[in-house]
């Protein structure tokens, strides 16, 4: 009789694991679909965040505008920023009065003065804006660098772009959304 409660005791530990692993697994998961969900892509509102520039002064990424908005969320140590940096610069001496480029440096993962020397190096004139405390980067659900959001004039998300971007990809952009 022994035996058989230790092998009852088993099987019930056992069957207790089983379901609890389930549980989390579909806990998980659901999880999961909730984030992706969730993240800003096209067709959903682009948070609006009031971030300061490199002088301090505090600009509006998100929202209604009279321009469409590229925002791209970037860092001082990822090589595919340091890559796309130059057609970014190039892109908004050309379409600088069609399109409002924002440079968002993820400060919160980042330091503030490889920063300011990654936009001197790439002779950035465009705006730049600190995320010192990572709201933007949260809001937006940045997870890898870079990755730029084109916003249209209502503050729509209208593309999500993970990756570098080309001067050819702003061409695009400013061809479909800039006169709509």
């Amino acid at each position: 009789m022994d035996r058989n409660r230790k092998l009852i005791l088993v099987f019930l530990g056992i069957a207790a694991l089983v379901v609890v692993a389930i549980v989390q697994y579909t806990q998980d998961k659901a999880d999961a679909e909730t984030t992706t969900a969730s993240k800003p892509k096209a067709g959903y509102p682009a948070p609006v965040i009031e971030l300061p520039n490199l002088q301090d002064e505090t600009i509006t990424v998100g929202g209604q505008s009279d321009k469409i908005q590229l925002i791209n969320f970037w860092a001082a140590w990822c090589g595919p920023c340091e890559l796309e940096a130059p057609d970014l610069q190039k892109s908004f001496e050309k379409y600088g009065d069609q399109i409002a480029f924002r440079g968002v440096n993820a400060t919160k993962f980042d330091r503030e003065r490889d920063a300011r020397n990654f936009v001197d190096e790439q002779k950035l004139t465009f705006p730049i804006l600190m995320d010192r405390e990572g709201d933007a980067t949260d809001e937006y659900k940045v997870k890898s660098f870079p990755t730029t959001f084109v916003v249209d004039k209502n503050g729509t998300i209208v593309e999500r772009i993970d990756g570098v971007m080309t001067e050819e990809d702003v061409a695009r952009i400013v061809k479909e959304y800039a006169n709509s």
